[in-house]
């Protein structure tokens, strides 16, 4: 894993020397310090997944491309079985699977996203764009700001991301739901 990491991290810093973009504008973009920016690319550990999708963007690659280093080709459809999702692993106990990972020119990323039991707060991140959050199984807690969501199976919450927010399992059992974020 931690050579998939890094393998991310020399992505992101490629992308970035080919835009002729400076670490310290892209640290200002993305909103988050120097030191941090600078430690994604060393390591690519710990890059939350919204700033992988904003640096996407902002590079003109697929989020795909940045996560695997293969460029999305399918324009017509993409069609993924149940467990079929290409897995991303971001953070101990968050799991995803990205549900588009062939499709090219996307306007959305739908991401089934598998939350571990913890008693940790949510990692709250901010992103440009609309999100929208369903679950499917478990009990998900969606903090947004100063706010706390209860979100059981069936529930959904919309949401602008450009706010803080973040997302932790709120039961003893694995959640389930899927996050859709378009930027």
């Amino acid at each position: 894993m931690e050579t998939e990491f890094s393998e991310i991290g020399m992505r992101i810093a490629g992308l970035r020397d080919a835009c002729d973009v400076t670490q310290e504008n892209m640290a200002a973009e993305l909103g988050v310090s120097l030191e941090t920016y600078q430690d994604w690319e060393k390591t690519g550990a710990d890059v939350p997944i919204s700033a992988i999708y904003h640096m996407a963007n902002i590079f003109g690659v697929e989020f795909t491309e940045i996560l695997t280093g293969t460029a999305a080709k399918l324009n017509t459809y993409h069609m993924v079985k149940a467990g079929e999702g290409k897995e991303v692993d971001r953070y101990p106990g968050y799991y995803y699977q990205d549900l588009a990972w062939r499709y090219t020119g996307k306007i959305m990323q739908p991401l089934l996203v598998f939350l571990d039991p913890s008693d940790e707060p949510a990692k709250l991140v901010t992103h440009h764009g609309q999100e929208f959050n369903f679950v499917l199984e478990g009990t998900v807690i969606v903090t947004i700001e100063d706010k706390e969501f209860v979100l059981e199976a069936g529930d959904s919450i919309y949401f602008n991301p450009e706010q803080l927010h973040g997302q932790r399992c709120g039961g003893d059992t694995q959640a389930r739901f899927v996050t859709i974020i378009a930027e």
